[in-house]
Formats: C-alpha cells, sequence, structure tokens
C-alpha cells in the first residue's frame, strides 16, 4: 500500500519544495519508489515534458530527484496568471483547459477535484511513497473555502503532515504557533511535526528554541535545516522561463544530479529521519 507524507508550510517561500525535493531523494537512496505530488500550482515557470506535456519546473526537479520520470499527474493543475486579462490559463494534466475569472473559480474547482484525485491515484498504484507539497499558506482563511492543494488534499489522501517554517525571515514562533492555532481541530490533528529551516549558525544554537516550539505546539520539532545555497531553478524567481525536453533531458538534468545529492545529504543530517519515518508508516 502507498505510504503519504505532506510538507506544508507557515507561509510561500518558507522551503516547501525543497524540502519535498530533499524527501524525494532521500527516499529514493533507501530504496523505494518514490514520487512528488503537487495538486496545483500558481506559476509561469513550467517544463514540457517529451511527450510536450506542460508541469511546473518544480515538480520537474522533485522527480528528477526523485529518479522518476517527469509527468503530468505529479502536478495535474496549473494556474498561469495573464494579469492583462485579469484571468488565469488553466493547465490540466500537462494541457491548455480553460480560463477562469474570479467570477467562474467556485465552479472550476469542482470540475478539477477529480482531475486531481485521479492522478493521484494513478501514482500511488506506481509508487511506494507520495510525497505531496503545499502551497502557500494553510491558513489563509478567505480562499479556504474547498480549497485543493493544503488540507483538502492532505484529507483526500489521509496523509501526515510536516509544517515548515523560515526562521531566516524572522517570527519563526509566532508563524508556526499561529499556523497551528488558525487550523481547525481537525484539520491540526493532520500535523505530526515541525520543521525548521535555514537557520544560519550552528543549529545546536536553537536547542533552546526547539524546546520552546515543542512546548507551546505539543509537537516534536523534526529538525532544524541550516540555510544552505542551493543552485537550482527556484520557482518563484524564474520569469516565463518556459524549458524544453529537448533542452534538458541530458546536459541539465544530469547537472543537477550532484546538487540532488548534496541537499539530501544535508537534510538528512538535519532531520530525525526515524521520526519522518514514524510520521510516514503511521499515517493519520
Amino acid at each position: 500500500m502507498t505510504k503519504a507524507i505532506m510538507i506544508q508550510g507557515t507561509s510561500s517561500g518558507v522551503g516547501k519544495t525543497i524540502l519535498t525535493l530533499a524527501l524525494c531523494r532521500i527516499f529514493k537512496q533507501d530504496g523505494y519508489a518514490v514520487s512528488p505530488f503537487k495538486a496545483q500550482n500558481i506559476t509561469t515557470n513550467t517544463y514540457f515534458t517529451k511527450n510536450n506535456e506542460e508541469i511546473a519546473v518544480s515538480q520537474w526537479l522533485q522527480a528528477l530527484a526523485a529518479g522518476t520520470q517527469p509527468n503530468p499527474d505529479i502536478n495535474p493543475i496549473i494556474l498561469k496568471p495573464i494579469s492583462e486579462q485579469n484571468a488565469t490559463q488553466v493547465i490540466v494534466k500537462g494541457k491548455v483547459f480553460d480560463m477562469i475569472t474570479p467570477e467562474n473559480s467556485e465552479n472550476a474547482k469542482k470540475e478539477l477535484l477529480p482531475e486531481i484525485m485521479d492522478s493521484y491515484s494513478r501514482l500511488c498504484g506506481q509508487n511506494d511513497i507520495l510525497v505531496i507539497e503545499g502551497a502557500g499558506s494553510p491558513v489563509e482563511l478567505n480562499l479556504n473555502k474547498d480549497e485543493m492543494v493544503n488540507m483538502g488534499i492532505a484529507k483526500l489522501a489521509k496523509a501526515p503532515v510536516v509544517l515548515v517554517a523560515d526562521i531566516d525571515r524572522g517570527g519563526v514562533f509566532a508563524s508556526l504557533y499561529g499556523t497551528l492555532n488558525l487550523l481547525g481541530e481537525a484539520e491540526r490533528a493532520y500535523v505530526k511535526a515541525t520543521v525548521v529551516n535555514r537557520f544560519k549558525g550552528n543549529t545546536t544554537c536553537f536547542a533552546d528554541g526547539v524546546k520552546i516550539l515543542e512546548d507551546i505546539t505539543k509537537l516534536p520539532v523534526a529538525g532544524v535545516i541550516p540555510y544552505t545555497a542551493i543552485n537550482l531553478p527556484q520557482e518563484d524567481d524564474l520569469f516565463e522561463c518556459d524549458i524544453s525536453f529537448e533542452d534538458t533531458a541530458n546536459k541539465t538534468a544530469l547537472k543537477f544530479e550532484s546538487q540532488y545529492d548534496y541537499i539530501a545529504k544535508t537534510v538528512r543530517e538535519a532531520l530525525d529521519m526515524k521520526l519522518i519515518y514514524d510520521i510516514l508508516n503511521k499515517g493519520v
């Protein structure tokens, strides 16, 4: 039976994508068939597979780290904002599907959820482990009705959640405590641990901080990950940067291999992997 673990964050840009990538690589190194999964991505930065199917660059990188072929099931929905039209292009399973506006977005959600779950089910049939990435924050309260990328997916997938915060931004205690306490009781039960990301300096210096976080959240801190320079395309740092399969299949993909191993080594050393495996195996 396929097992899943989900990485959510206290906000955008806290490191969900790279932590998901790292866990994909670690599970691959440990001998598992593993795939990333992100139900919905809002981005203009995409990659075209050998079948000319469009997925987000971040899921392409995660798939390569996992040792699996990039395919649209790992990122079934892409929303590409078109500011001059006040609309969003919807890409479903790699192909342009529709345009949505604020007025018809609710109907679109109902149409897209079955597509998401179809992709998720197919990946479950092909893998031992799925590492699911959320988007933004799970407590954007004005947007959470029928959301299908954070707790909505965790519930449908019955996936335990690890909540990540970026200490380099400041406010790590407030962001973790606040996020957890804005979740409903049923949703909070899905969160099994927290992670502090991008700590500058010796991470052992944050031992008191770890204890405080565990006291106030009543959850274990799975690790404090050091600030690490990473030489990979970042989801939000590229602009209109479509990448074609022909350009990348042999050269770029191979260039990133050492980065994947470096990131995985850094994260493996920083995380309590026994705890991560316990969370994965116990589920919700």
